[in-house]
């Protein structure tokens, strides 16, 4: 398949042509039996979810006419299509899997499995990638006395958040390696889309013991910011400054550890990635928390060419170096940012997908309240934050995106309800790979 795009972005606010999403299936189901495990923030409705995951894709397509791509789609149609695929798919199912149990079982079990591979729909190994199983035998004496168990290893529960595996610079896919045991295997499926099936230049495949995500990235034309921190470590950082970038300066964004939160006891998810408390609305506008913007350093580093970059003498915070750009930084309370208010897709300049926060906000509230009953000191002045920031909100009738600083600075934002969805920790932004932005 040749797909009809470059693979490169320059800027957030470039006209979004064509994404990739994956509707959660099966694998949210394994991550809902044990949510705090699978990186999720709280218990939701799989059921809900999918179906705000449809009326995310209708609104893409019909109301901002974007060509939305699935995942799982996307390889299926290419592997019954075209044999060579079919068979690359297949032969990183038979790696993803395990036997276990004794010898003579095992070697009659596998042997079965290729024997059957021939009559399997393409979909049965897709399904094998997101199970990572382990097939495990107890043989006892008798015709076929066999007890059989099917484990799901690290299933990947997080694969819908499909703007982590990999990000789209300027020069091409980057595809990252994911810090948490919870979503290390996503990116050999989307690199397996990106590069056999659509097609797709990889410029570089972050290595051990590297490890960063896509949600930290944000393309402004002539710069660029990358997140550091629970996520991504200097090793990642280190690998990036080698690429060619054309952007003339990278400004690398030290993950702030809450204020409000106990300091020896810091919780990294509640601002996990650059994008869960900053982002661009236009080419002049970015929205983001000011009292975290305040306290997350930006290391500035100057493009001197042919993949070297060097550090300017003096970091900046991240408000002084955004204002500095010259951009209008429009702020959101500590509730907003907790509901994904920064977490939107900015689908052209001036143009943003965002999440309805006022209907995410109880979820957050009471798992909030909760956690802070159980660890008062660590949590207590967060929630009271919290609270404070729902009654002034409430009280003004402003809860984000219906912000009068947004209409001021000429922001149309088109809201979404996400209250499932948003329960495993992102929303429009992190639940989707842009591919192509036109100019």
């Amino acid at each position: 398949m040749s797909f009809t795009t470059d693979g490169k972005i320059r800027a957030e606010w470039d006209p979004l042509k064509k994404i990739v999403i994956h509707r959660p299936g099966f694998e949210m189901f394994l991550g809902l039996m044990e949510p705090y495990s699978s990186l999720y923030e709280r218990a939701f409705s799989r059921d809900g979810a999918r179906k705000e995951h449809e009326a995310l894709e209708h609104v893409l397509v019909n109301e901002f006419k974007v060509e939305v791509f699935k995942l799982k789609d996307l390889i299926l149609n290419a592997a019954d299509r075209r044999p060579v695929i079919r068979q690359k798919l297949i032969d990183l199912a038979i790696k993803c899997t395990e036997y276990g149990g004794d010898a003579p079982t095992i070697k009659r079990a596998q042997e079965e499995f290729l024997k059957n591979i021939s009559h399997l729909d393409t979909s049965h190994f897709f399904y094998m990638l997101l199970m990572n199983p382990l097939i495990s035998f107890k043989t006892d004496s008798g015709a076929r006395n066999i007890e059989l168990n099917i484990t799901a290893r690290q299933p990947v529960s997080n694969l819908y958040f499909m703007r982590d595996q990999q990000f789209v610079t300027d020069k091409g896919i980057v595809i990252c390696r994911l810090a948490k045991p919870a979503r290390r295997k996503e990116p050999v499926i989307t690199r397996f889309l990106f590069e056999e099936v659509l097609e797709l230049p990889i410029i570089k495949e972050i290595e051990a013991p590297g490890t960063i995500e896509g949600g930290e990235f944000i393309p402004f034309g002539k710069f660029a910011l990358i997140g550091i921190g629970d996520r991504t470590n200097r090793s990642a950082i280190d690998q990036l400054l080698t690429i060619p970038f054309d952007y003339e300066e990278i400004g690398v964004v030290h993950q702030p550890m809450h204020p409000l939160v106990q300091s020896d006891k810091p919780d990294p998810m509640i601002n996990m990635h650059l994008d869960t408390y900053f982002n661009v609305a236009s080419d002049r506008v970015v929205v983001g928390n000011e009292l975290l913007l305040k306290n997350a350093m930006v290391e500035i580093y100057h493009n001197e060419g042919n993949g070297k970059f060097s550090k300017a003498a003096n970091d900046m915070n991240l408000y002084d170096y955004i204002k500095h750009k010259g951009f209008e930084v429009i702020n959101i309370t500590t509730l907003e940012q907790m509901a994904y208010a920064s977490n939107f897709l900015c689908i052209r300049n001036g143009h943003i997908l965002a999440v309805e926060v006022e209907r995410v906000v109880p979820e957050v509230l009471e798992n909030l309240k909760i956690r802070a009953r159980k660890e008062p000191a660590r949590l207590g002045k967060l929630y009271a934050q919290a609270e404070k920031d729902y009654e002034n909100l409430r009280n003004e009738g402003q809860f984000f995106p219906h912000k009068k600083e947004l209409y001021r600075a000429g922001i149309d934002a088109y809201p979404i309800i996400l209250k499932n969805l948003t329960g495993g920790y992102g929303a429009a932004h992190c639940m989707t790979c842009s591919l192509t932005r036109g100019v």
